[in-house]
């Protein structure tokens, strides 16, 4: 069957319908909100919040107290993991440190919300804001303030362990300052002694004979620190037409041997670029130390003589002696203090007197 033809009744009760939704649809969005009818309100409730009481709990305050002094031990505990590394600890001083350090924080956390959820009175008030500065109003906030301590029956506990989880954990944060920057307590007292022998890398001993001509050497003293910032020496050897020492220091190269210090004196730089004319015609006069930062350059045949950059003084000398089994070993200590000069170092008028 073909569909029935629309009458024209039947379209107009449409577009009728159709006017009075959009009609409805207008009149509920032009409508204010104080027209619209409010839902009702909740009973009032009887409760007042300001009355309240606050048992103590004491179980839950001892709880606070040993979280607190187990973050107070492991702030201490990372100071102790600090110094004693690495021979404690074999190396993996940074785990440690870190757990020490993450359990003491997540002590102090548990502590906090153990504290605030069971410890420290529950209380919920709502009330209108007076005019700031009236001093009824401000006794008023005293006591409510001073009244938060109610129920807390370990005061003088909780106080004592909060104390020592402050103090730990300032320990702890304050620790790493001490790895900020060089070490300068040896500026003015070096391990370097007559009859020190020198090393390695790897702790072997150095030959005199194994010392070539052209070569760069980094020494350390025998069973010393190797990070302690006088330990490092730059050896070379060097033919008798590039040796032009001061009279007071012929002694100290023996076989041609020179030690200076490896620290540059102009801004504590490791002196690590030694050139050496290998060809007549190179323009290079005599061997030098270069300084790799700010290009300060020494003569180590001229007992480390600065002959460019803008290094303030001479590089440091150590004397040179080879003992009784052939090995390079310190004939005496620096003939004055190694570093930068704004360190403060003391220089020695008589090089030749120890």
């Amino acid at each position: 069957m073909a569909p029935e033809e629309p009458t024209p009744a039947r379209r107009l009760g449409k577009v009728l319908g159709v006017g009075v939704a959009l009609r409805a649809a207008w009149r509920a969005l032009a409508r204010r909100p104080g027209d619209r009818p409010l839902p009702p309100m909740p009973p009032e409730s009887d409760y007042d919040p300001s009355h309240r009481t606050v048992p103590a709990n004491r179980r839950a305050e001892l709880v606070v107290a040993l979280l607190l002094v187990v973050a107070g031990v492991c702030g201490f505990g990372f100071l102790a993991i600090y110094i004693i590394e690495p021979e404690a600890i074999q190396g993996n001083s940074t785990q440690w440190l870190g757990l020490a350090l993450g359990v003491a924080l997540a002590a102090l956390s548990a502590a906090c919300i153990v504290a605030g959820k069971m410890v420290v009175p529950q209380e919920t008030k709502v009330e209108e804001r007076d005019p700031l500065l009236q001093e009824e109003v401000v006794d008023e906030v005293v006591d409510q303030i001073e009244s938060g301590a109610e129920g807390v029956s370990r005061r003088g506990l909780l106080i004592g362990a909060g104390g020592v989880a402050g103090a730990g954990l300032v320990v702890a944060v304050a620790t790493p300052l001490a790895s900020l920057g060089p070490n300068l307590t040896n500026i003015h007292n070096t391990a370097w002694r007559r009859g020190m022998r020198m090393v390695d890398e790897h702790g072997k001993l150095y030959l005199a004979s194994e010392i070539e001509v052209g070569s760069l050497y980094t020494a350390l003293p025998e069973h010393g620190d190797p990070e302690a910032l006088g330990s490092p020496v730059i050896v070379v050897k060097l033919p008798p037409r590039y040796l032009d020492l001061p009279p007071s220091r012929r002694s100290w190269a023996p076989q041609g041997i020179v030690a200076f210090s490896k620290i540059c004196p102009h801004a504590g730089c490791a002196i690590s670029e030694y050139r050496y004319p290998l060809y007549p015609n190179t323009g290079q006069q005599q061997p030098a130390f270069t300084c790799p930062c700010h290009y300060s350059t020494f003569l180590p045949g001229a007992g480390g003589e600065l002959i460019f950059g803008p290094a303030g003084r001479e590089l440091p000398q150590l004397p040179v002696m080879i003992d009784s089994e052939g090995y390079l070993a310190a004939a005496g200590p620096f003939h004055e203090d190694i570093g930068p000069s704004w360190w403060n170092v003391r220089r020695n008028n008589n090089p030749g007197q120890f």
